[in-house]
């Protein structure tokens, strides 16, 4: 067991992780571990793109460049495949959600007690380090999409056609007094789809990253001996649910703007 671990019971040392670092009380709180690393990653982000753009090569492309290239290249041929139409903002919107969102991810591979230890030593009580574990990042990331969502949405079809999938959607009918019956199971069950899909988008992402730092949290629980080998294993494949979650978000962005943009008559 880690030093940090043995200090605390098992509950209380996860629950001790877990907690972030909060000002404010209730719904005004402000976890500043979550924007502290989230801006750390933008920064990181805004680092790798001065750096590239500083020195962009085309013949002599460097490492670096090269494997931002391979990640332009892969977001672009999702943009083409899934996005229908022209919208000159989804590209970046998705290579920035895929970038940002892995970054964050990628600090759940840091060892779970070394910076809260190092807050720690310095009267910091509580340091959450991996902003993906925080509902507040997820839903506000999935809730910016959404309303994205219903920007375009209205953008495309209007403001009527937009309200018209609430009244004529999912059930339709030729029947006009029938048409009017349905309207109010129309708002409910069109209202619950359209909720659905910021709440699956940032509970999706949450749980996944949330469930990886509390295995890593059990596996600090272990013996200091015995935590190399399932630690490594778990952390190897760790690198694939953090690629593979920043993906899933992207894709589904990329989705639901295809979706917006489509004329109120294709949408039904």
């Amino acid at each position: 067991m880690s030093q940090a671990a043995s200090e605390l019971t098992p509950t209380s040392y996860i629950s001790h992780h877990i907690e972030n670092l909060r000002i404010g009380e209730g719904f005004w709180s402000l976890n500043l571990d979550t924007l502290v690393f989230g801006w750390i990653a933008a920064g990181i982000i805004a680092w790798i793109a001065f750096t590239i753009g500083k020195s962009l090569n085309a013949d002599k492309p460097t490492p670096l460049q090269n494997v931002i290239e391979m990640i332009l290249e892969f977001v672009e041929t999702q943009v083409k495949e899934m996005f229908s139409g022209y919208n000159p903002l989804i590209g970046p919107l998705a290579l920035t959600i895929f970038m940002w969102i892995f970054f964050m991810n990628s600090f759940d591979l840091i060892p779970v007690d070394l910076l809260p230890l190092v807050a720690g030593s310095i009267g910091i009580p509580y340091l959450k380090v991996v902003p993906t574990t925080d509902l507040s990042t997820t839903f506000g990331m999935s809730f910016s999409v959404f309303v994205l969502i219903i920007y375009y949405n209205i953008r495309v079809k209007g403001s009527w056609g937009y309200i018209k999938q609430f009244l004529f959607h999912p059930f339709a009918a030729d029947n006009i007094l029938l048409k009017i019956i349905l309207i109010p199971f129309n708002i409910v069950m069109t209202t619950i789809e359209e909720l659905s899909k910021p709440i699956s988008m940032g509970l999706r992402l949450f749980g996944n990253m949330f469930a990886g730092e509390l295995i890593f949290l059990l596996i600090a629980l272990l013996p200091w001996w015995a935590q190399w080998m399932p630690g490594g294993i778990w952390a190897i494949f760790h690198i694939l649910v953090i690629t593979l979650q920043a993906y899933i978000f992207m894709l589904l962005t990329i989705a639901y703007l295809s979706v917006a943009h489509q004329e109120a008559e294709d949408h039904h």
